[in-house]
């Protein structure tokens, strides 16, 4: 994909959660806003870029409605994993380190 942000890629937008997701569309929206502005009064240099945002915008709003529609697993937070019994030893160790 040559045309776009390499960080919006449909793979990389499944890891990301729903609420993240929203922020970057808003971010995009203002992106796009402030580009078309900018070719109104002629100080855009890359009309490419207008391009990109748009398929930008585009593939959030497509992450975001194959969720609602159950066609794509939305991301969740990863879980803490239960620390093992070494590991609690060592995080001991080191408070009654810390203290003293």
């Amino acid at each position: 994909m040559a045309i776009g942000s390499k960080n919006l890629a449909p793979i990389e937008l499944d890891k990301i959660e729903d609420s993240v997701l929203i922020e970057e569309l808003k971010k995009a929206k203002e992106e796009l806003f402030n580009l078309r502005f900018q070719s109104a009064t002629g100080q855009l240099e890359s009309h490419g870029r207008l391009r990109a945002v748009k398929r930008d915008i585009a593939r959030i709003y497509t992450i975001i409605r194959e969720r609602e529609l159950g066609i794509r697993a939305a991301a969740v937070a990863p879980a803490a994993k239960p620390a093992t019994k070494a590991k609690k030893a060592e995080a001991a160790e080191a408070a009654a380190t810390e203290e003293a």
